[in-house]
This record gives structure tokens, C-alpha cells and sequence, in this order.
């Protein structure tokens, strides 16, 4: 533990200082709003969305990606880039369509006037609604299925924002806030085990918007991709959330989801903007590397 940790003590009134805080310092700040004047593009399709491929970014992709394999052409989108590293949250555009700054956020512009929808949960629900897919149509398991995307919601901040943080970008190791951290994430791991010993997925015997939801985050950690922390967390004792993981990683549209606004990884995997269905061919970060030197 190191001695800071230990003898701090906080001041009678907190005082923001830009230097702290650890990898993402530079754009955490405790104000909202613009930073600066910035219109967002817009393209051809019904949806825009605006994203980057981080687990609540890749939980819309998917939903789309799987959509359109179900043939619901009115799901067509544009994947806007949004770098959250430099700032792009804060630009007036995006503002104007999510005040939380925080990814994904979209428009429909096959309403009149277009609707924003911005937190991941809420636009997988206004998708499923949409759509009338991949959401139960009877109380009780729409019920289910409501359950379970609110749990991700409220359970991912400590997974994300506690573990995450402490665990893979704090500037020093912390020992109680990573126990402490680390002690919830395994106890969440603990209920979908539970739950997934009885069921194929979260919300019972077919795929939802809540395993949707869930995977980037729970799956991907069973998976080995997440912090680093497979080894850490023992994840491999959690037999069916693997079991759970690694079918839906098998789904193509899943596949595709997770390319999409990636700008990190293997070359082949990256599809930093997508507007057509072919730019998962066409313009992955291999392709638009090999054409620039040709």
C-alpha cells in the first residue's frame, strides 16, 4: 500500500486538480457542457450513431449488426468516430445530443423530428422497441429481460470505474480500493454464474438485449480481454459464464459489432468508421493502411 494512501485525509472543501487522476486525467473534469464548437457529421442512413468501440460502444454495434442479420433494413447506421481521448464528448454537436458526454449516443432521423437516445441502456431498449426484437414480448419476460439490462447498468460502473480504474489505470496500485473492487467484480461474476448454471442466457431461453449488454463487459472479461485480469480474477472457475462468453462470441454479427469505431488491436479487426455494410471488406484499418501505399 502505498503511504498516501494511508495518511490522507480530505479537505474540508474539495478543490479540482487537473494533474490527478491517473491514464484519463486529461479529460475528466467536474463541469458539463461544450469545451468547444464542433458539428457532428451526418450520413445517409436512418440511425447515426456516435461512438468508439469501448464495452458500452460495442453493446449498440452488436444490436444493430444483429438487427440488420435479421433483416431489418431500417436499422442501416452510420458509426461515427468519437475519440474520447481527445476530447471529441465535449464538442458542441455531441453535447447537443448527449449533455452527459459520455459514448454512445444517436440520432434517428426517421422520426420527425429525429430522436436522440443516448446511455447504452436506453438505446438497446429503443432499438428492441423499434424493431419488436430481441426483447420478450410477454410481461413476465420482458420483465426478465428489464431486470437484467438495469442490473448491468447499475452493476458495470464497479466493474469499470472501481476495478477497472484501480486495477489498470490509477497512477500508483491501491490495496484497498482494489480488494475492495475486486471482492464486488467476483461477486457479480458469482450471480451470472448462478444464473447462467440454470439458463443459456441471462434473461432465460433465448438471446436478449440483455446478454447484449451484459457480454462486452462480463464477457469479455470471462474471455481474457478485459484489464488484463483473467489470471487475477480466476475467471476461468466461473464455467458458465464461459460457456455463456464464448457462444455469443461465436455469432458473426457479434464479430462485426466489436470492429466497429475500434481504432485499437490487430489492424484487421479495426473498422474505425462504418457506413456500409461492405466496409467490413472494404475499409477495415489493414485495408486503408495497404491503399495509402500504393
Amino acid at each position: 500500500m502505498a503511504s498516501s494512501d494511508a495518511t490522507y485525509t480530505p479537505p474540508r472543501v474539495w478543490t479540482w486538480d487537473a494533474e490527478s487522476g491517473g491514464k484519463f486525467a486529461s479529460i475528466n473534469r467536474p463541469i458539463a457542457g461544450p469545451t468547444h464548437e464542433k458539428a457532428l457529421p451526418v450520413g445517409k442512413h436512418p440511425l447515426q450513431l456516435y461512438s468508439l468501440a469501448t464495452p458500452n460502444g460495442v453493446k449498440v454495434t452488436i444490436m444493430l449488426e444483429e438487427l440488420l442479420a435479421l433483416g431489418h433494413q431500417g436499422a442501416e447506421y452510420d458509426a461515427h468516430l468519437i475519440r474520447i481521448t481527445e476530447g471529441e464528448q465535449f464538442g458542441s454537436g455531441f453535447v447537443e445530443i448527449n449533455p452527459n458526454s459520455k459514448i454512445p449516443a444517436m440520432v434517428d432521423q426517421s422520426t420527425t423530428p429525429s430522436t436522440r437516445v443516448f446511455e447504452s441502456g436506453s438505446i438497446l431498449f429503443y432499438l428492441a422497441e423499434k424493431f419488436g426484437a430481441f426483447m420478450p414480448q410477454d410481461a413476465r419476460g420482458r420483465t426478465e429481460c428489464m431486470n437484467w439490462l438495469f442490473w448491468q447498468m447499475g452493476m458495470a460502473p464497479l466493474l469499470g470505474g472501481g476495478f477497472g480504474h484501480f486495477y489498470a489505470y490509477a497512477p500508483e496500485n491501491y490495496e484497498y480500493p482494489i480488494n475492495r473492487f475486486t471482492m464486488e467484480v467476483k461477486r457479480q461474476l458469482d450471480v451470472l454464474d448462478r444464473t447462467l448454471a440454470q439458463r443459456p442466457y441471462v434473461a432465460g431461453d433465448d438471446y436478449t438485449i440483455a446478454d447484449m449488454a451484459i457480454w462486452p463487459w462480463y464477457g469479455a472479461l470471462a474471455l481474457g480481454r478485459l484489464y488484463d485480469a483473467a489470471e487475477y480474477l480466476q475467471v476461468h472457475s466461473y464455467e458458465h459464464v464461459v460457456r455463456w462468453a464464448e457462444t455469443i462470441d461465436q455469432r458473426p454479427a457479434v464479430a462485426r459489432g466489436r470492429m466497429v469505431n475500434r481504432v485499437w488491436g490487430e489492424p484487421h479487426e479495426q473498422l474505425p468508421e462504418r457506413h456500409d455494410a461492405s466496409d467490413f471488406a472494404l475499409r477495415t484499418q489493414d485495408k486503408l493502411d495497404a491503399a495509402k501505399g500504393e
